[in-house]
């Protein structure tokens, strides 16, 4: 049973680097057009250091980015 458990120093990295991409998503911007851009290079980025698509990343990212900023615009500049 808890061989299924293990986990390995590479997993854990991926969830440090997710909960840090988590992060820096809210470092905002002040118009769409930057609020896009600056989710999608964390999400590329995020991407890239765990392994995943860039593409898809990049587009979490962005969408995300905006999401957050939108709901929360006193948080985000």
């Amino acid at each position: 049973m808890f061989d299924q458990l293990q986990i390995t120093s590479k997993s854990a990295r991926n969830v440090v680097l997710a909960v840090a991409a988590c992060g820096a998503l809210a470092a905002c911007g002040d118009t769409i057009g930057e609020q896009a851009l600056g989710g999608g290079a964390v999400g590329a980025g995020a991407a890239a250091v765990t392994g995943g698509s860039l593409l898809q990343g990049a587009a979490i990212g962005a969408g995300a980015n905006l999401a957050y900023c939108q709901l929360n615009p006193g948080k985000c500049n």
